[in-house]
């Protein structure tokens, strides 16, 4: 990478800021995959699961259309403007002015959506059962107020981002990810059941506001009257505004997928969101060890229009990666149903569950390579404060996807995985797409470097398939039954796969793997040569909604 001009103590500060985050993301998502294990533990797969993961979805979903669309977009730039000394009081009025007028609007959204909930229930999962259409209901109840609770706590974060307070918001995935896990532990054999699981998640959003809180003390965070207006609420508007129609658009092809898996299965929305858990896993560590390794430079050379530099940095990134996301696509196609048993296999989580969810994992790993791909191309266009593009891509893939699974249905051939592959071509066709009009925008991509990166980092994942299946079915005869006996399969499987991966890589000297390493290094905390800015958008801590793992 080309060498960073920084202020000596900033790159200390910043370097401090990336540990915390990464710390953070690593907690968080071993917290999220606990608070799976435990769901899956008491309350299986089955209907009252599906029910659940139907009311996670509205605060989820209200919670990205509105705060976390704008956190990265808007909220965090428009906030550092204001936060300079001089401009101090004038940052705690607007955000005082922006917390008033969230707590009003979705106060009122509250009130429709408890009084909708009936219907709320039908549309995303139209298919269950009367009993779990009622379930759903009685959950979406307990769960539309966290839609408060959640934005509130994205404008605290992004307040402490612009702020430069980075250790609340890094740690607000594990806190949240904590009381959900406490909480059904405490409840789940009660009297309320299932119930436990909607509870947990109305406490866990009220735990990220509480947690946030005292980090702004020093702060005169009061009421004011939402009609004031402020000059920085257009702006606000007009550069989320590209964003949010977008996410619109794919909380639109969410909902669809809903439905269209509750009318396949009971269990239908829970396998899927199982399979999601496992695919979310690697991709979100592909995504840090890319924006520790070279996303935070993008935004300075945009700002430069240093295209040259830009492209090289981005393609890097890229070739990162490939040779991180391949090789876990390969295993996960063969160790699927291992993963899965390791996970969640336990308590009412049945072994026909795991096949289940073991085949809808398999048909997410297309989009879990081109996904992975796909937010450096988002992050670049962002970088360069191009937000409609992938807005407008994301509109187009989305009707793409809205016309294959209407199609797939009427010809009858609708299943879970042929919607979970659905939704992994729209994925794909995101990717190319971004990929395609990222070159055609700002020239090459260094095309030849990406193509042998990848080559190499294919090939040496297509290698690995054939041992990995051996080794699978060798541990499986010899080794022992039960627990022990799956996870001997990924241990003895996957890692040896993984050295045999390697070895190409290092022959044919692919200079991502040093990348790689240092990285790592980075990442666990003992050299910082590449800082990273707070303010990057995968890098904003946002609170923890049930869709994140």
């Amino acid at each position: 990478m080309e060498e960073q001009n920084i202020i000596p103590g900033e790159a200390e500060r910043v370097s401090r800021a990336a540990a915390l985050i990464s710390v953070g993301n690593i907690t968080s998502r071993m917290l999220g995959l606990a608070r799976d294990v435990v769901k899956s533990y008491y309350f299986g797969a089955g209907g009252a699961v599906s029910a659940f993961d139907v009311a996670a979805q509205v605060p989820t979903m209200l919670y990205d259309l509105l705060t976390g669309g704008m956190l990265s977009s808007s909220l965090v730039p428009i906030f550092s403007d204001y936060v300079r000394p001089q401009r101090r009081p004038e940052f705690w009025r607007l955000l005082s002015l922006l917390f008033s007028m969230l707590v009003i609007f979705l106060g009122g959204l509250v009130l429709v959506i408890e009084v909708a909930a009936p219907w709320i229930a039908r549309l995303l999962s139209g298919g269950l059962p009367p009993e779990y259409l009622q379930l759903a209901t009685q959950m979406i109840r307990i769960t539309t107020p966290a839609i408060i609770f959640l934005n509130l706590a994205g404008l605290l974060t992004g307040a402490l981002y612009a702020l430069q307070r980075f250790d609340r918001p890094a740690f607000l995935g594990t806190v949240a990810n904590a009381v959900m896990v406490v909480t059904v532990i405490l409840l789940g054999r009660s009297r309320l059941g299932a119930l436990s699981l909607a509870l947990g998640l109305l406490a866990s959003s009220i735990a990220q506001v509480l947690f946030q809180r005292p980090a702004l003390r020093d702060g005169p965070l009061r009421w004011l009257n939402p009609l004031q207006g402020h000059p920085a609420l257009p702006i606000i508007g007009r550069l989320y505004l590209p964003i949010g129609l977008g996410l619109i658009v794919d909380q639109t092809a969410v909902a669809l997928s809903f439905n269209l898996a509750s009318h396949i299965s009971v269990s239908g929305i829970a396998w899927m969101k199982y399979a999601a858990t496992i695919t979310q896993f690697p991709l979100g560590m592909v995504v840090t060890a890319v924006s520790v390794a070279i996303l935070p430079t993008l935004s300075r050379l945009a700002a430069d229009a240093d295209d040259r530099r830009f492209s090289a940095t981005l393609a890097q990134g890229i070739r990162l990666v490939f040779i991180l996301v391949l090789p876990s696509a390969a295993l996960l196609l063969i160790l699927a149903e291992p993963m899965v048993a390791v996970m969640f296999q336990r308590g009412n989580f049945m072994p026909e569950d795991t096949v289940a969810v073991a085949s809808a994992l398999r048909y997410n790993l297309l989009g879990l390579i081109f996904a992975a791909l796909d937010q450096p191309l988002i992050f670049a266009f962002y970088a360069r404060k191009n937000t409609w593009t992938p807005a407008l891509v994301g509109v187009g893939t989305t009707i793409f996807f809205t016309t294959l699974v209407f199609s797939l249905s009427g010809l009858g051939w609708l299943t879970l995985e042929t919607l979970i592959l659905a939704n992994s071509l729209k994925l794909t066709a995101h990717a190319l797409l971004m990929f395609f009009l990222f070159n055609r925008s700002a020239g090459t991509l260094m095309a030849d470097a990406v193509k042998r990166t990848t080559r190499i980092a294919a090939l040496a994942a297509l290698a690995i398939i054939p041992p990995a299946l051996l080794l699978t079915q060798f541990v499986r005869r010899i080794g022992p039954e039960g627990f022990m006996g799956v996870l001997s399969q990924l241990i003895v499987s996957g890692g040896l796969s993984l050295i045999i991966y390697l070895w190409p890589l290092r022959k044919a000297k692919v200079e991502e793997l040093s990348l790689l390493e240092q990285t790592l290094t980075r990442f666990m905390g003992r050299r910082s040569e590449t800082p990273v800015s707070p303010n990057t958008p995968d890098d904003t801590p946002e609170p923890e909604t049930e869709a994140d793992a």
